[in-house]
């Protein structure tokens, strides 16, 4: 079974009308991305996953950097919409600690039904360490419900990297030792102190989503990971619609590809498949649901 655990919600139910198109160019090696997208794109893009986890994020100015489906303050709603039409998806909300009311939308956005939370430190630009956040995890962590942060390098200038650095994450694991992390796109650039932090941490993971558009730093990655005897903490996810699971898949079973011909390590072909088959509900303790 294919779990992506790392799409987002796509931001128009219907075709993108050509006056609300976004598209940038500098986030994948591969050319460029489009971050409007329908409810039928995600479809065709996901056929290689069977179930993926969904979900996007309130950040301000938004629409500006990305693009939105309408209020930003129904993202949660939206997620919960799109995840009520097929049973192949599990939506995780979004909150921002930023705002007043951030625990109550909390409260509302489990009412949706939805099953875990997103959260962007450096997007949302809060601090991942501060009270606020403290309180969102405990909640959390009460509550059973994993938290995905983006963790790593981003092309939004306003976005601060310190608050998406991965040692962010090994304080909070210390903190809360029970509650389920995935920290995403193996950190990048920050492979290897991600690797240090899901070694150390029992309850942490890390997803490999986006990593694969740039060969060298997902066989660095990698090879850390196998080193370092935590390849079982990495989960499958595609960042859809910055690529698809059926990309994921072909760019991580060729990852030895760079080293061709040297006598450098290489990944065994069964770690590979180890990750794109990864069982992500049991490690984050979410039901399938298709059941």
């Amino acid at each position: 079974m294919i779990i992506d655990v790392h799409t987002h919600t796509p931001t128009h139910q219907h075709e993108v009308p050509a006056d609300e198109k976004k598209v940038f160019t500098g986030w994948h090696s591969g050319g460029p991305v489009s971050t409007t997208n329908s409810w039928a794109d995600y479809q065709n893009g996901m056929e290689a996953a069977d179930i993926s986890i969904v979900f996007n994020i309130h950040v301000p100015d938004v629409e500006k950097f990305v693009g939105t489906a309408g209020d930003a303050t129904r993202i949660n709603d939206s997620t919960a919409e799109f995840v009520a039409a097929d049973k192949s998806r599990i939506g995780f909300m979004s909150v921002d600690p930023n705002l007043p009311d951030y625990l109550d939308e909390y409260e509302r956005a489990k009412s949706l039904g939805l099953k875990g939370i997103k959260l962007g430190a450096n997007y949302q630009r809060f601090d991942p360490l501060g009270k606020e956040a403290f309180e969102l995890y405990r909640r959390a962590d009460k509550d059973g419900l994993p938290i995905l942060f983006h963790i790593g390098a981003s092309p939004i200038a306003p976005a601060p990297l310190k608050n998406a650095h991965p040692l962010t994450i090994d304080e909070i694991a210390i903190a809360f030792p029970e509650l389920k992390i995935i920290m995403a796109h193996i950190g990048h650039p920050w492979v290897r102190e991600t690797v240090s932090v899901i070694r150390k941490h029992p309850n942490v993971y890390s997803d490999v989503s986006a990593i694969y558009t740039r060969p060298w730093m997902t066989y660095e990655a990698l090879v850390m990971a196998f080193e370092w005897g935590a390849m079982h903490k990495l989960l499958f996810g595609s960042d859809f619609p910055v690529t698809t699971p059926h990309y994921a898949m072909e760019r991580l079973r060729a990852v030895n590809d760079v080293v061709a011909g040297t006598a450098m390590p290489k990944i065994p072909a069964e770690k590979i498949e180890a990750i794109i088959h990864a069982d992500a509900l049991s490690a984050l303790h979410l039901e399938d649901p298709r059941k």
